[in-house]
């Protein structure tokens, strides 16, 4: 019995960790969006994340709502993840004006990720960032321009991982 019960309960956390646990976040999407493109982020030898870009058209176009999954790999502390969404404005070279508040915003609102684990943006109608974790809503940072550039980090042709953005997008 107490081997059926070891073999069960490594089955059930092998299952929690598979993406289709992790594909929780897709019951946000909104219902009249489609998949645009996705890819996989790996640095060095690492998978990050396995992100996925959505939009009504199921076509990239800037003036769309988007909404962007994330489905984590790997356990990420969220002090790590705020850290590396500054390093990749700094990168853009974007706007900082707004950046303290929407930082400590974020600050507020993300959880440390665990593998298996996803985040996902979508793009409200005004513009703002929700954030959901499955299908809790996190918190939203009433702001276009932040949605706008928290996007750039994956959307701008300036983005550092050229190749992962044209699969998002859908150029490849």
């Amino acid at each position: 019995m107490r081997k059926f019960m070891l073999a069960a309960s490594a089955l059930l956390v092998s299952a929690l960790s598979t993406p289709a646990f992790a594909a929780s976040c897709e019951a946000s999407v909104p219902g009249d969006f489609s998949k645009v493109g996705e890819t996989r982020l790996s640095v060095l030898f690492w998978d990050v994340y396995d992100a996925t870009l959505y939009s009504p058209s199921g076509k990239y176009e800037k003036s769309e709502r988007q909404a962007l999954r994330l489905n984590y790999l790997r356990d990420i502390d969220a002090a790590d993840l705020i850290e590396t969404t500054e390093e990749e404005w700094q990168k853009l070279e974007l706007d900082s004006s707004g950046h303290d508040e929407w930082l400590a915003k974020l600050k507020d609102i993300w959880p440390d990720i665990k593998e298996g684990d996803c985040l996902l943006l979508v793009e409200s109608d005004n513009g703002y960032a929700e954030f959901y974790q499955g299908e809790e809503l996190l918190g939203t940072v009433e702001s276009q321009v932040f949605t706008d550039q928290f996007l750039a980090i994956w959307l701008s042709p300036e983005s550092r991982f050229e190749d992962e953005r044209n699969e998002l997008v859908g150029a490849k």
